[in-house]
């Protein structure tokens, strides 16, 4: 199989590139990225051919890309994938609107490619650990969920609004939101949020409280935020706890580490543990191949911007928001 990547604006693009690299019976045929130096430099890092423009990207025998540009491109380049036949792995947000985003899910069921959304937070052993024993009723009926994604300001075009369609809010939301639903089979409908701008002097949200209820009856809170400083061992954390009639659930995603302390480097946080993005790619790969949807599909990506888009009218009207369809 032959996958392309569009872009390395978004810093997942060299993990899941190393990822291909390293699979059997998948190439990576190509990069295309129209900042010419940087699309240079990474095709021969990861020894690929380069193309300036993503048109001559899709216009090449490539099965599969993975479009891992700023957010408000996202809608064109999926949709120029999808029209070239060739299947796509969106990196979230699928898009910065849910219009385009239903666009996007039609013009590939037209043109009958798959269509992925990129939350890799699915493969992380932790979480999948803890998804078995919520489905076997371990826990009774769930009540309430409290979650955190709480990381590092990434800086560049994430903060620029016209190219990231929001901040902390938007970037972070949906990975939680994402396994939420994807646990209890539920779906969110109402949201309340206060939105802030307390870490970075800039004008775009870096911090968030939402309070959600779901069409189940159990209520969560998300704390999602660029609230960790240059200097924290590491990027971020995704934790929840579910609360339930019969026990209650703590999750750690990323836990799967060493500390490490020293008088020269300063904290750190070593990992040993999974490759979450690893997982993504190889469910795309085997989606593709045996042509059934990717773990995580389009429709999936567009409910999670659905919750951060309401999350955004709640706290600009200071009132609940109830989605629409629920």
């Amino acid at each position: 199989m032959k996958i392309g990547i569009i872009s390395f604006a978004h810093m997942h693009a060299h993990s899941y590139a190393s990822v291909i690299k390293n699979m059997e019976g998948v190439t990576l045929a190509g990069i295309s990225d129209e900042d010419k130096e940087r699309g240079i430099k990474n095709s021969e890092l990861y020894d690929t051919v380069y193309y300036q423009t993503y048109h001559d990207l899709l216009e090449s025998d490539v099965d599969a890309v993975i479009v891992t540009s700023e957010n408000y491109l996202h809608h064109q380049h999926v949709l120029a994938a999808a029209k070239a036949g060739k299947h796509v792995l969106c990196e979230k947000p699928l898009a910065t609107n849910l219009r385009d985003i239903e666009e996007m899910i039609s013009v590939c069921e037209q043109h009958q490619v798959l269509l992925g959304t990129a939350f890799p937070v699915r493969f992380n052993t932790p979480i999948q650990h803890a998804k078995k024993v919520i489905e076997e009723g371990a826990l009774g009926e769930i009540l309430a969920i409290k979650g955190t994604n709480r990381g590092t300001n990434p800086g560049g075009w994430f903060i620029d609004k016209e190219k990231s369609g929001g901040g902390a809010v938007l970037d972070h939301t949906v990975h939680v939101v994402d396994i939420m639903r994807w646990f209890t089979g539920a779906e969110v409908k109402e949201v309340y949020a206060e939105i802030g701008n307390v870490y970075i002097d800039h004008p775009i949200d870096d911090c968030g409280i939402l309070t959600m209820e779901f069409t189940n009856g159990m209520f969560a809170t998300l704390d999602c935020s660029w609230s960790r400083n240059s200097s924290y061992p590491t990027w971020g954390d995704v934790t929840m706890e579910f609360i339930g009639t019969n026990g209650t659930l703590k999750i750690d995603a990323f836990s799967q580490k060493m500390d490490y302390y020293s008088n020269h480097e300063g904290v750190k946080w070593i990992g040993w543990g999974d490759d979450m993005d690893a997982g993504l790619i190889e469910d795309f790969v085997a989606s593709v191949k045996v042509g059934r949807p990717p773990l995580a599909s389009g429709h999936s990506g567009l409910k999670a911007v659905e919750v951060a888009l309401a999350a955004y009218q709640s706290s600009e009207k200071r009132v609940p928001v109830k989605l629409k369809g629920i």
